[in-house]
């Protein structure tokens, strides 16, 4: 069983004006193969879940920009403890995806003020360390919201603090559709807007930072506690240590 969910449509594109669009915005700024891998998580499970329908408009501009996307279905995911040691099929599918990625697009909607309960459980679920891996360390990351009323910026501020906790790096730009509920047609699909465009923008943004972050996500998030912790002595350790020790009986 897999917690994919399907993409329809991948390639139509409706509300895109394809003469203004760079199929490869993240051109001259490092590798583009393989295709950067982007992971996608929202938080309602309503059956026209909004913050839904615009990870899959998300999704659908990442392919066309040359990315691998996986959408996660959160549907049976337990409450965080609720399974003792989180030992469940869904945890263990999150982990797995979030492992996989390269970078990540989180879009909740915005509910008493603050991010849902659903998309919460889902960034919980991601410890900093599994197994001895890190699923979200060094990934760049995309924070979008869905509004019921007028626009608000609640959600996608608590999605960068969650960012930075989860030790991410959030691109600057970000989304928020204000009355979502009238930026879409009857199959789900977003209506030509301003609020499009914006994710438009912030897909190719997400697109430029992971390529141009690629040969240095590793070494950006390398941690001197860390390699302490893991008794992980650096390249050319002896040599710092010794003038360390001819620094201290340097007279002063």
């Amino acid at each position: 069983m897999t917690r994919l969910r399907t993409l329809s449509d991948p390639d139509f594109l409706p509300a895109l004006h394809p003469e203004y669009a760079d199929r490869h915005p993240a051109h001259g700024l490092g590798e583009l193969a393989p295709p950067p891998r982007v992971l996608l998580l929202y938080g309602s499970l309503r059956e026209r879940s909004y913050s839904r329908l615009v990870v899959e408009e998300a999704a659908r501009l990442l392919q066309f920009f040359g990315c691998e996307t996986r959408i996660f279905d959160p549907s049976d995911l337990p409450l965080p403890e609720q399974v003792r040691d989180d030992d469940h099929p869904a945890v263990h599918e999150l982990r797995k995806h979030s492992l996989w990625s390269e970078a990540q697009v989180w879009c909740s909607p915005e509910r008493h003020g603050q991010i849902t309960g659903i998309m919460k459980t889902q960034i919980d679920h991601l410890p900093l360390a599994y197994k001895g891996l890190r699923p979200t360390q060094g990934r760049t990351l995309a924070v979008m919201q869905v509004s019921a009323g007028s626009q608000s910026f609640n959600s996608v501020n608590t999605l960068r603090i969650l960012g930075r906790w989860m030790r991410m790096f959030t691109i600057p730009n970000q989304s928020s559709v204000a009355m979502a509920y009238k930026e879409f047609d009857e199959a789900g699909r977003m209506l030509p807007s301003s609020y499009y465009d914006r994710i438009v923008d912030v897909m190719e943004e997400l697109v430029r930072f992971t390529v141009m972050m690629r040969p240095h996500a590793e070494q950006l998030v390398d941690r001197y506690s860390e390699r302490k912790a893991a008794n992980k002595p650096t390249t050319g350790a002896d040599h710092l240590a010794s003038i360390m020790g001819a620094q201290q009986k340097s007279p002063a």
